[in-house]
């Protein structure tokens, strides 16, 4: 299957901004109660190794909140762990609700642009369900800052172009209707525009079939790395491992 870029909603600069936060909060709640980042743990424990550095710089973070599991299961042997949350449309509340669940998390108030990381950004950056929402020019850019900059970059994308992965987006507005009770903090405007007025399983539905559609598989983002400027100062590990709940592609650089 041919990888086709088309629009994903939330990426829309006319898409209300509370409509946004409530997508990226449940696929937050749902990647913490699944344990999605299970199977690349090892991958950020090298990479942070590798960067002799105990933070990373989370790129298109969303709300963060993804991100609380993880950090907990990482603190076992990297207990000075430290995580810094930025995206080009910075969840300012989400940001702050999560950083009252664990102390070791900061945010950036302001838009950072993952193709373009300001320099005094130091640590392992990451970017977890993100890198699909690039077109190929932007998505090299990515990987061409973090050369220039000589900065070790992970990226995990736990969703496949697959036949079977579209199957289970084509599922996702009933998890949206299950799982909306429980989505911290609570919210009333959460309720109307799930259940009264549909809008978030709607668009969490359309925009699941096309980041399966957008996704880059292995072997494309081996062909990014091919058009990079001084690829061969980083080493490249690019694959994917089996999880709970199916594969997660990941790309891990470090600095030779």
């Amino acid at each position: 299957m041919s990888r086709i870029h088309l629009f994903e909603i939330e990426d829309q600069k006319w898409f209300p901004t509370f409509l946004r936060n409530y997508m990226t909060d449940f696929l937050q709640f749902l990647s913490n109660k699944t344990k999605l980042y299970q199977p690349v743990i090892p991958v950020i424990e090298k990479g942070l190794e590798a960067s002799k550095n105990n933070q990373i710089i989370d790129l298109a973070s969303g709300g963060g909140g993804g991100l609380l599991w993880l950090n907990t299961e990482l603190l076992k042997t990297k207990p000075d762990l430290k995580i810094l949350l930025t995206d080009y449309y910075p969840n300012k509340k989400a940001f702050r609700y999560t950083q009252k669940q664990a102390e070791n998390f900061e945010f950036v108030a302001e838009p950072v642009d993952a193709r373009n990381v300001p320099e005094n950004f130091k640590g392992l950056r990451t970017q977890f369900l993100s890198f699909h929402h690039f077109e190929t020019d932007d998505a090299k850019q990515i990987l061409q800052n973090a050369v220039n900059t000589k900065s070790n970059i992970a990226i995990f994308e736990a969703q496949e172009r697959s036949f079977l992965s579209i199957m289970v987006m084509l599922l996702s507005p009933i998890s949206v209707l299950l799982v909306t009770p429980f989505i911290k903090p609570f919210s009333f405007g959460r309720i109307i525009f799930t259940y009264l007025i549909p809008i978030v399983p709607i668009c969490v539905l359309w925009d699941g079939v096309v980041s399966s559609l957008r996704t880059y598989s292995v072997e494309e983002m081996k062909e990014l790395v091919k058009g990079l400027e001084n690829q061969d100062a980083f080493n490249w590990e690019i694959n994917k491992v089996k999880g709970k709940s199916g594969y997660v592609i990941y790309l891990l650089a470090t600095l030779k």
